[in-house]
């Protein structure tokens, strides 16, 4: 990672993560942790200190403020016009981070799920962002978009309009000038069949989710 660049993690109030997962970031530099509110609660119980916790505070247990307060910069936001997620993220573009993962995002609230994972493109292009969930991780690209991989590999796209036509090289099921709008087709569970895998997005950007194993055992976690 080049030395200006500045990765943090945000963790949201949902299920909790494995702390293994929250040491693997930490150690291939995402080096600060930004709690969302109640996401503040599981790095406590994972006995995992944040570097700031922001939000409105209606989610985070009193008690976990009060024992991170000394070692934790706390920031109260009350606007309801964000998330707290939100707010998270928009503190992080300000102290200009240019790396984010998102993790613990989805939980037992479809509506809060949905809302979270459309993050990823609500916030494209403002900060390279990506989403962590159990055995996955997600992100947005758009244009020609070139990645390692490895072979079987398991890899899932979609795109959310008619418009947006998608070319693939080094997948099992290829795409040709594809459509994928979301709810009529998509392709899940597609697979790797060569080292580097080339997208080719036109009028529009996708979501690509991908093995959580495979870019961390490989080193691809950042290149992705």
């Amino acid at each position: 990672m080049k030395s200006k660049e500045k990765s943090c993690i945000i963790w949201a109030n949902g299920k909790r993560p494995k702390k293994k997962t929250v040491n693997k970031l930490l150690e291939i530099g995402y080096e600060k942790i930004i709690c969302a509110d109640g996401g503040a609660n599981s790095a406590y119980c994972l006995n995992i200190t944040p570097d700031y916790i922001i939000g409105d505070f209606d989610s985070v247990k009193k008690e976990v403020l009060e024992k991170f307060r000394a070692s934790s910069e706390i920031i109260h936001l009350a606007r309801q016009n964000d998330t707290d997620l939100e707010k998270a993220l928009k503190f992080v573009i300000k102290k200009k981070f240019t790396r984010a993962v998102l993790i613990a995002t989805t939980g037992d609230r479809l509506d809060h799920s949905l809302c979270n994972v459309g993050i990823l493109l609500k916030f494209y292009g403002k900060i390279d962002l990506k989403l962590v969930h159990e055995k996955t991780v997600a992100y947005v690209r758009s244009g020609v978009y070139s990645f390692p991989s490895i072979k079987g590999e398991t890899i899932s796209i979609y795109a959310f309009d008619g418009k947006t036509k998608i070319t693939s090289h080094g997948l099992k099921y290829p795409l040709k000038n594809t459509a994928l709008p979301f709810g009529q087709k998509e392709s899940t569970s597609n697979e790797a069949t060569k080292d580097t895998v080339t997208l080719e997005i036109k009028t529009g950007k996708v979501m690509i989710v991908r093995e959580l194993k495979v870019l961390f055992e490989h080193g691809y976690f950042l290149d992705a």
